[in-house]
């Protein structure tokens, strides 16, 4: 499987990401609620599936809200909306997807 590589901007934002999510309750939260969240999009795009998607969508984001509960801190995506993606690749990378992080200047 080929790796994504991330340039200095999204590598910094995957840093911010993994230290506002390292209490393991809520990495186990987020382990299911991002999965849940991401199945509900393809589903509740037609009408057929909007029944199952909304609650998929509602449970995947009491997941999430649970586990900043055990953190202790807001979710990243108050501060940078682009923190919604980088929590689907935190996910995949945490499922074997390889993604190669840019080494940021101190």
């Amino acid at each position: 499987m080929p790796a994504i590589k991330l340039n200095a901007e999204w590598s910094n934002l995957m840093q911010q990401y993994k230290a506002d999510h390292q209490d393991p309750r809520n990495q186990r939260c987020h382990s299911i609620g991002i999965p849940l969240i991401l199945a509900s999009l393809p589903i509740g795009a037609t009408v057929i599936g909007l029944p199952i998607a909304v609650p998929l969508f509602t449970v995947g984001w009491g997941f999430q809200f649970v586990g900043h509960y055990f953190e202790g801190k807001k979710p990243s995506f108050t501060e940078d909306r682009r923190q919604l993606l980088v929590g689907a690749l935190w996910w995949a990378q945490k499922q074997g997807l390889k993604v190669v992080e840019t080494k940021t200047p101190a």
